[in-house]
């Protein structure tokens, strides 16, 4: 019984602690912006941002123009990306740069802007790896941050945001290429050419400083020669000569997706193959009669 009574007090306990911390909290209503601003602030450097964001669409209700409710506006962006909910910073970022395109911070929005899509849905298991790749997410939401960083640097040079927004724009054109060509050997490894060629050429054409283009060129030259189309291979071959001249799928063991093929195109056995390749083939096994 002893053991019952304490189980239902702590019940109980927890049940009313959790409608406290769950209670609107109680403002002033006489403060001033200047007042509310600081306790919004405050909750920013403590790191406290769900309150923060509170505090600050409170400001903004409340005084909904001049100087401090711009600032909570942009601060908003802010402590909605930290809170990682992407949708709300992107939505609340696009609503500051139309309300106030000229704006002398408006080029930070565009920045959190692209921030924000740039985090958005990246691998659980890459970044618990110290990965962080993100060529094989959704690209719509890569294209999204492309287009806000390229804002920052395009309509403002002299940014501070400038040359990290430059630096986000070179990493993730590299994840654009990197995605092409995941996808290009997922057709060359099901021996399907056509398609494993057109999405090679798509990182030829579209990201041609991108490192992933020695590969896509010797998929290009494989998928060829495997068609039996040797002169479109021969062109494919001395681009990547060319280009790459000690590039390793010049190689009579050039390795697609984890098949090797020879100069002529013709594949070559596959006694190398990966731990989680040989757990995934031992499982797609036909059971024997």
């Amino acid at each position: 019984m002893p053991i019952s009574k304490t189980l239902l007090l702590l019940v109980i306990v927890a049940f009313l602690s959790g409608c406290a911390l769950f209670k609107e909290e109680e403002i002033d209503e006489n403060a001033t912006v200047e007042e509310l601003y600081a306790m919004a602030r405050e909750s920013m450097d403590k790191g406290n941002w769900g309150v923060a964001v509170e505090r600050l669409q409170r400001l903004e209700a409340k005084y909904p123009y001049g100087v401090y409710a711009e600032q909570a506006q942009l601060d908003t962006i802010f402590a909605q990306y930290r809170l990682e909910e992407i949708e709300l910073a992107i939505a609340a970022a696009d609503r500051f740069i139309k309300l106030h395109p000229t704006h002398p911070s408006v080029d930070y929005a565009y920045y959190l802007k692209g921030q924000a899509s740039y985090e958005e849905d990246r691998s659980t298991i890459g970044t618990l790896l110290g990965k962080d790749d993100l060529s094989d997410r959704d690209p719509v939401l890569t294209l999204d941050a492309l287009d806000a960083f390229r804002d920052v640097y395009t309509l403002f040079p002299d940014s501070k945001y400038a040359p990290p927004a430059r630096e986000r724009v070179r990493h993730l054109t590299n994840t654009m290429a990197r995605h092409e060509l995941a996808i290009a050997r997922y057709y060359h490894a099901r021996d399907a050419h056509v398609a494993a060629v057109n999405r090679a050429k798509t990182v030829v054409e579209e990201y041609p400083d991108t490192p992933s283009v020695e590969e896509a060129l010797g998929l290009m030259v494989s998928s060829y020669n495997i068609m039996g189309l040797p002169a479109l291979a021969d062109d494919s071959r001395r681009v990547l000569e060319l280009n790459f001249p000690n590039s390793i799928y010049l190689s009579e063991d050039a390795r697609f997706a984890g098949a090797r093929y020879t100069d002529g195109g013709k594949r070559r056995q596959e006694g190398d193959e990966g731990f989680f390749s040989r757990i995934r083939n031992f499982f797609k096994r036909k059971p024997s009669s």
